[in-house]
């Protein structure tokens, strides 16, 4: 019976999750800002509580998570509708490097150490600190850099070259189900994707993981059964046993 119990307390509480992280909007974890974090992980130990407690009523952990995403979601408005809550409330940008110049007493500010400083600098590529033009923390704590003129790489603009609008690409099929509404959307059918398939040798859909069709007009197939022969003469693992 507690199984039975532990089992519906899970459910309504993933289900809760569910729903209220898809009100609250499509944020990657790297975009978080720290109440952002704050709220993820009470919200988390609330439904592990809900789980777990069999001795408390789950309802009270729903309301809790519910008031929990509700402070959230009207932060949010409140920083979205009015600048001067957002910046009381998230903060804003602090500039880490102006013109390959280290800006410590900002960074002392932000609680930035230098190891971490470094860090970032070389994850984005800029081993040399003289070489950044500008460095800013941003809010969530991402670190953008902006390039010196002369380390940036060189672009077809720099070159005076014109190129082409490559739009982007669709997807036909995944995971062997065509997917109809981009079909329909590019002005094409069922019977031509189908055509097409056969004229690469593929007889089923079953067979096809990944169906593309390229901005340039170009069909791209990958299939489940790749056939990809490993190399022989090269060996990337540092791994010295058997394979």
């Amino acid at each position: 019976m507690d199984y039975l119990n532990v089992l519906l307390r899970a459910f309504f509480a993933f289900a809760f999750l569910l729903i209220f992280s898809r009100l609250v909007g499509k944020k990657q974890v790297n975009q978080f800002s720290f109440f952002d974090y704050i709220v993820g992980i009470t919200v988390g130990s609330i439904a592990a509580t809900t789980t777990t407690e069999l001795d408390s009523p789950p309802y009270t952990h729903l309301a809790g998570m519910f008031f929990w995403f509700l402070f959230a979601w009207l932060l949010g408005v409140a920083t979205i509708k009015n600048r001067i809550t957002s910046k009381w409330l998230l903060g804003e940008p602090t500039i880490i490097i102006h013109n390959g110049k280290i800006l410590e007493k900002n960074m002392a500010k932000m609680n930035y150490h230098m190891d971490e400083l470094m860090q970032q600098l070389r994850i984005r590529g800029a081993f040399n600190p003289s070489d950044v033009e500008f460095a800013v923390l941003e809010t969530n704590g991402y670190l953008s850099v902006k390039k010196k003129s002369q380390k940036r790489s060189v672009t077809p603009e720099d070159l005076n070259i014109s190129t082409k609008y490559e739009g982007i690409s669709t997807e036909l099929i995944y995971d062997g189900q065509i997917i109809l509404q981009n079909l329909e959307m590019i002005g094409l059918n069922k019977n031509w994707l189908i055509s097409e398939l056969e004229k690469q040798g593929i007889k089923s859909l079953a067979q096809v993981s990944l169906c593309i069709l390229e901005s340039n007009g170009k069909l791209y197939v990958d299939l489940r059964d790749d056939n990809v022969k490993p190399p022989t003469e090269v060996n990337i693992s540092d791994y010295p046993g058997p394979n």
